[in-house]
């Protein structure tokens, strides 16, 4: 018998972690804006009522703003991964593994719990989660992730469901796959669904009874497992252990451009030592750094260049102070003045645990840098992050990127922790 599996999605997620602490913001329309205070990349109910599209830029949405009393925030991503973190503590005693699919979306293995009523169950934790978070969720039930996918949908979108979706009757899913459209199917891309839909599939229900070696010449083999998953046949179970990353990144658009070459090696630094901060949490180390700038693509009128250059590690490490020295050497080579630069980045590859890499003959004792490593990762981690920082990063960093509309971070900096107060 195929375990059950169960997809936990958190509702306007940026928006409900922006309410849990300000109350005013409860029953108005609010819009979060990307970095830079760009564009709207996270929208109420009310917001996207008045009209508002995701990836709408602020600056054309002024009038309806002032017009409506919209509530503007800038990004908090400090407040909404430490949010992340307590809905899956919510979520544990309701699962027995867990897989985090994004910030606010996590697949649960229910093995040992379908003797239950799970519709029931996935009620208790939606409660659990809001009285401990005040986030809103919903919950689709299936045999395999796309069909949970499917049912996390339909449990959002349709009020009979009434938040919890559990398609593992043929009747309930053959009702919802039947007007599910076939380029909302999770893992249908758009190229995919005009192909599709050139065929005459227009559902996922459609999907479903397409014949697999169709499916396979349509779209290779990653269609025909998404056909089988339909059908009830899982492609693969909740991963509890985190698959093994081959690369990361840590990139930024700058809140003012940037012509001088210092002020760019500060952004760097910051950048490296935080790529470094990620490598060390996650027992890795990399033989590659990619250091990368380029002016604003989206301003042809202005002189435009970009660049990168990649920098071989060797031996391969994930010391902050090697990788910011590398990716000095790369930027050098890169540099080009008179341009106005608006975003660069630190790009890592060939990833590698810390215990399988590579020795060299002549390799330096490390140890003492590790305990160094160490203590910095404490320090930020204790008493926040950029605490502690190399002198090439500077304190000023007029380069950060502008969000002026940002609420505190309630719940990881001791400074903007919330006061109450009895009266």
């Amino acid at each position: 018998m195929t375990t059950p599996i169960a997809l936990i999605d958190c509702n306007n997620y940026y928006v409900s972690c922006e309410r849990a602490f300000d109350a005013s913001l409860v029953g108005v329309p609010v819009i979060v804006l990307s970095n830079n205070d760009g564009c709207a990349i996270a929208r109420s109910a009310e917001a996207k009522a008045l009209g508002i599209k995701m990836g709408d830029p602020i600056h054309h949405l002024r009038d309806m703003v002032r017009r409506h009393g919209i509530q503007v925030r800038s990004s908090n991503y400090a407040l909404y991964g430490d949010m992340q973190r307590r809905v899956i503590a919510a979520c544990a005693p309701f699962a027995r593994d867990f897989e985090i699919y994004s910030i606010d979306e996590t697949f649960l293995d229910l093995a040992g719990f379908d003797n239950r009523d799970l519709v029931a169950h996935a009620h208790k934790m939606r409660a659990q989660v809001q009285q401990w978070t005040t986030i809103p969720t919903c919950v689709g039930i299936a045999e395999t992730k796309t069909l949970a996918k499917l049912a996390n949908a339909a449990a959002k979108k349709d009020p009979r469901f009434a938040g919890v979706a559990d398609l593992r009757e043929e009747g309930t899913r053959r009702d919802v796959m039947q007007v599910f459209a076939v380029g909302d199917v999770w893992g249908v891309g758009g190229a995919t669904a005009r192909k599709l839909i050139g065929l005459g599939i227009h559902t996922a229900g459609e999907l479903r009874d397409m014949p697999m070696k169709q499916a396979r010449a349509v779209g290779t083999v990653v269609l025909e497992r998404l056909v089988a998953e339909l059908r009830g046949v899982p492609s693969n179970a909740v991963e509890a252990v985190e698959p093994r990353r081959k690369g990361m990144a840590v990139t930024r658009s700058f809140g003012t451009p940037i012509c001088d070459f210092e002020r760019m090696m500060g952004a760097l630094s910051q950048y490296a030592l935080r790529a470094g901060e990620k490598l060390r949490s996650h027992g890795l180390v990399a033989a590659r750094l990619t250091a990368f700038f380029h002016t604003n693509k989206h301003k042809p009128d202005r002189p435009q260049y970009g660049a990168s250059r990649m920098v071989t590690l060797h031996p391969m490490t994930n010391d902050s102070f090697e990788l910011i020295a590398a990716a000095r050497r790369g930027a050098e080579k890169a540099w080009r003045d008179g341009y106005a630069y608006t975003k660069a980045g630190i790009m890592l590859d060939d990833l590698l645990p810390e215990d399988d890499r590579p020795r060299t003959l002549f390799e330096a004792d490390t140890a003492k840098r590790d305990r160094l490593m160490g203590a910095l990762d404490a320090i930020n981690g204790r008493f926040g992050t950029w605490t502690a920082v190399t002198a090439s990063q500077g304190f000023k960093r007029e380069w950060k990127m502008r969000s002026e509309m940002r609420s505190p971070c309630w719940t990881t900096d001791i400074a903007q922790v919330p006061t109450v107060r009895a009266r």
